[in-house]
């Protein structure tokens, strides 16, 4: 029987989510080189796919953090998902910035939560996890209480599970790394040369090269 994490990444690799180019490299935002692209926008695109993802957090959110009280996605790209899972689950819904607006009510939460509630965050990728704990100490300085994140992808870094452990986060995903590059290999999708170099990579993200 396939496990959740095989099914989904078969599905990203299916829409094109997942690019893995190891000689061919992508150039992240914090400037580190990628053999490996994850774009989870891409789902929103397809409605069986978009409703699988909804689907499956909403599950996980009600097995493993069944007290919700809110629901609060992390700009920009789990705020479709995360209103799709509250929409689902009949809770309130927040959007959490990357930084306040810089103009009218200059806020960093859009919506309301009113203090001590137990909020679950939805993100759409979890790299090194920055922007992800950005928005759930941002909501813990609202007066809420984050019981959990779930998101759809994580690559799995060191320094992001440490970082999870240390602000005390327990994190859930639809799928992950290892998964996606065995469905990739199995696939065709990548040759086995290919992977010790995408393990490589993995295991020093910021200083790695062709």
């Amino acid at each position: 029987m396939k496990t959740l994490e095989k099914i989904f990444a078969a599905k990203l690799l299916k829409v094109k989510a997942i690019k893995l180019q190891p000689q061919n490299p992508f150039t992240w935002a914090s400037g580190w080189k990628s053999p490996f692209y994850c774009d989870n926008r891409k789902t929103l695109s397809y409605p069986d796919l978009r409703s699988f993802v909804k689907i499956e957090i909403s599950r996980i959110i009600l097995e493993r953090f069944p007290e919700v009280e809110a629901i609060a996605g992390v700009a920009t790209g789990a705020i479709p998902q995360g209103a799709l899972v509250a929409d689902a689950l009949a809770l309130p819904f927040v959007y959490v910035r990357s930084k306040p607006k810089d103009h009218g009510l200059e806020n960093l939460i859009e919506g309301e939560l009113k203090p001590g509630m137990k909020v679950v965050v939805v993100e759409d990728l979890i790299s090194t996890g920055g922007s992800s704990l950005k928005a759930v100490e941002a909501i813990r300085q609202n007066g809420c209480e984050v019981i959990g994140m779930v998101a759809a992808y994580t690559y799995g870094f060191d320094i992001a599970t440490e970082a999870f452990k240390q602000a005390k986060v327990e994190l859930v995903t639809l799928t992950n790394y290892e998964a996606v590059v065995a469905e990739a290999a199995r696939i065709g999708y990548i040759q086995e040369d290919d992977i010790e170099l995408l393990n490589e990579w993995r295991r020093d993200p910021a200083h790695w090269s062709v």
